[in-house]
């Protein structure tokens, strides 16, 4: 499992490092119910620093898991529908 996150989420380093921390627990969370595949993660909203003036508070990280976890629980849903297979003729 990769992580990347872009200066345009997040400017400082240790935000996005925390974003990345959020990113892999979430993604061992789902794990077992996700198909095995690469899956890209993008998150919505950017994170501002007037907003969480600590790049590694508690609300940054809530507000960061939140998102993910709705994230992770679409995809696993989508991934627990059966797949159609398209015959060719």
């Amino acid at each position: 499992m990769g992580a990347m996150v872009p200066k345009r989420w997040a400017k400082r380093a240790v935000t996005r490092n925390t974003i990345k921390r959020q990113i892999y627990s979430v993604c061992t969370e789902f794990e077992s119910v996700l198909q095995v595949a690469a899956h890209v993660v993008r998150l919505r909203v950017g994170f501002d620093r007037k907003q969480f003036i600590s790049a590694t508070s508690d609300e940054l990280k809530a507000s960061v898991r939140l998102e993910l976890q709705q994230l992770f629980a679409r995809a696993a849903a989508r991934s627990a529908a059966p797949v159609r297979q398209v015959s060719m003729p």
